[in-house]
């Protein structure tokens, strides 16, 4: 009784039942959370907003989809506040500057991670 296996569809990413891609609600509010974290380099305060609603949506959702691209954002909030403090308290010495320009390429890179993986449907790194 050995019956073949159907090849899965291409909509279907592996780990994530096919319905577990959350309500259109729910994607609507991670696009604006990731468009206002892009923004973020240019003024600082959308990061903020971003993370207060990332905070509050994260327990909310029952899609560990999106869930997963919640916590990647607060993740990447709270370790840019850090590394943002420090290299500021560096800049008299020289390297602060140079450590908020790795930090910019980081959070974009983060930002865009981000981004494409939602594109694909795919979860963060949790």
């Amino acid at each position: 009784m050995n019956t073949p296996i159907p090849p899965a569809s291409p909509e279907i990413v592996p780990g994530i039942p096919p319905d577990d891609f959350g309500t259109d609600n729910e994607r609507q509010v991670l696009t604006v959370v990731y468009v206002l974290h892009a923004v973020a380099l240019v003024n600082g305060i959308t990061a903020i907003i971003a993370v207060i609603i990332s905070h509050l949506r994260v327990n909310e959702t029952r899609s560990a989809f999106i869930r997963s691209h919640h916590l990647w954002l607060i993740r990447s909030f709270w370790w840019a506040l850090l590394w943002s403090i420090l290299c500021g308290a560096l800049v008299w010495a020289g390297i602060g500057l140079l450590g908020l320009a790795v930090l910019a390429i980081w959070w974009i890179y983060r930002v865009v991670r981000g981004l494409m993986a939602y594109s694909r449907r795919e979860s963060m790194p949790v």
